[in-house]
């Protein structure tokens, strides 16, 4: 990067630059579910719900992102859902994983079952840390 390439970065872009990328996988359709529920024999998996309209929703994944250099180094798959674009996913990952729906939420499966999940305010990468 050149001289000129930092004078002009806002604070803004530097700091985003700063960030751990979070290595998140979309999930857009119901035949992810069962893939999701093997995956989790294997490791970890943690799925994020989240409302595109919601600004409480968008600030508490932004602070999950900011604080996932917590989970970095852990052994786990992530997955997003859109659940706005994604009604019909975000019903079934309600019903067939038994957590009452909520937005947002993040929930914790391994060895196919439900060990954690959390919503609003509650999402918090150093928690979730634990189930990992």
């Amino acid at each position: 990067m050149g001289l000129f390439d930092k004078m002009f970065q806002s604070q803004r872009d530097i700091s985003k630059k700063e960030i751990e990328e979070v290595p998140w996988t979309p999930l857009t359709n119901m035949e992810q579910l069962e893939t999701i529920k093997k995956e989790s024999q294997e490791q970890p998996v943690l799925i994020f719900k989240h409302s595109t309209r919601c600004g409480i929703s968008r600030m508490v994944l932004k602070g999950f992102e900011n604080e996932y250099e917590v989970l970095k180094d852990t052994d786990h798959k992530m997955y997003f859902l859109d659940l706005i674009a994604n009604r019909d996913v975000s019903n079934a990952v309600a019903s067939r994983l038994s957590v009452q729906h909520e937005s947002p939420q993040l929930i914790v499966l391994q060895d196919g079952n439900v060990v954690h999940h959390a919503s609003h305010h509650s999402i918090q990468a150093e928690r979730v840390k634990e189930f990992l």
